[in-house]
């Protein structure tokens, strides 16, 4: 069982209601959209005699190379930036059901206050636990429900996937752009059209084709489904998985590719153009910094490049410094807000109209999409 596995249900029932409108799905989930940052609004609970215990709940291993492996690194840093003000533990390889409830309440009865569930399928587990221990802090990642003792955060990586598409639409000669995709949900196809909008800002003429491998980590169906698409003719890859294996197979096969959640340069350092990288610390050290000063509250998260979460490094070398320069000036759009990735007149891959001129997608709208951009090739699993 993988992180956010409950959505390929949302994902099955959003086919229903494609093209009743721009953003799709109106289940109850998507019209609660995240806000740029949480506030405070409640008193806090009694400042603890120790240092602050913090316990972490992680859905793979820390050595995945990718979305585990970058929360894990900003524990240590936070460790080591705190010092002894806190105290972090984690468990690793956490399914969703009755083991994450498990884990969880083991966490919660060991004395840690402030807990982080790093995945999207613990989100009626927490709602649960925060119940029966109300005066533990319940941080949630990409989940969409809050209590009085739970908030919610995440990452905008559909703007760290726009970026690679800059560069991706730049180096590719044959125009066609490949994506190893996870499961077909909201997340996944913001990340994966993102990508395709950046290259085609650049090169008018690319196409996207998509491979699903419904699994957020598994390297043996991520290397068969990028080697499916480098036989298709596509030279770059991009990946919305957790590990390596795509990168690597794009080493062996000789064409480029990114890496994605992580730094992933050293797993194919000749194919590697760059990864979309995500960096917990800036949040993780907000939210301990509102619990230390009795600030903490309930609320959602949704930060992107314009607060340090999401960026695109270790650019390489052969890139053309013109590119280079237009995924700068993407970025300092993203951070003043002059630059909106998701703007009308966008159409989807069958023609319809899913901003109008002008128009600028808000989060409710981004927190459904369900269809694919212009230039994607093929049609979203379980669509019409």
């Amino acid at each position: 069982m993988q992180k956010r596995q409950f959505f390929q249900l949302a994902a099955v029932s959003a086919a229903a209601v494609l093209g009743l409108s721009a953003c799709g799905e109106k289940t109850p989930p998507q019209a609660q959209a995240p806000a740029a940052a949480p506030t405070a609004q409640e008193a806090p609970a009694a400042t603890p005699t120790g240092p602050l215990k913090i316990g972490f709940a992680y859905i793979g291993p820390v050595g995945d190379g990718g979305w585990t492996f970058a929360h894990d690194q900003a524990r240590k840093q936070l460790e080591a930036q705190f010092g002894d003000k806190i105290e972090t533990t984690f468990v690793e390889s956490v399914p969703e059901g009755a083991d994450a409830e498990r884990v969880l309440r083991d966490l919660a009865t060991q004395g840690n206050t402030l807990i982080f569930g790093t995945t999207f399928g613990y989100m009626d587990t927490i709602q649960k636990l925060a119940a029966d221990f109300p005066d533990v802090k319940w941080e949630h990642a990409t989940g969409y429900k809050t209590a009085a003792n739970v908030r919610t955060y995440d990452t905008r990586t559909y703007e760290g996937a726009y970026l690679a598409g800059i560069v991706a639409g730049s180096m590719t000669k044959s125009n066609q752009l490949g994506v190893v995709g996870s499961v077909p949900i909201p997340e996944v196809l913001r990340n994966l059209n993102s990508f395709t909008l950046g290259a085609q800002s650049v090169n008018p003429n690319i196409s996207t084709k998509v491979v699903w491998v419904n699994e957020w980590f598994s390297p043996p169906k991520e290397t068969e489904a990028a080697t499916s698409l480098i036989n298709s003719g596509v030279d770059v890859l991009f990946q919305n998985t957790d590990s390596p294996a795509v990168l690597k197979t794009a080493q062996e096969k000789g064409v480029r590719a990114f890496g994605w959640d992580s730094d992933m340069k050293d797993y194919g350092p000749q194919a590697h153009l760059g990864s979309a990288a995500i960096n917990w610390v800036p949040y993780y050290t907000q939210s301990i910094n509102d619990v230390l000063n009795g600030t903490w509250a309930e609320g959602k998260a949704w930060w992107g490049v314009k607060e340090g979460a999401i960026d695109l490094v270790s650019m390489a070398d052969d890139i053309p410094q013109e590119v280079k320069d237009k995924v700068a000036a993407a970025k300092a759009g993203l951070k003043d807000g002059s630059l909106h990735i998701w703007q009308g007149p966008l159409v989807n891959n069958r023609g319809e109209v899913v901003l109008k001129d002008g128009e600028v997608a808000d989060d409710g709208f981004l927190a459904g999409v369900n269809f694919f951009v212009q230039g994607v090739e093929g049609k979203v699993p379980g669509s019409n």
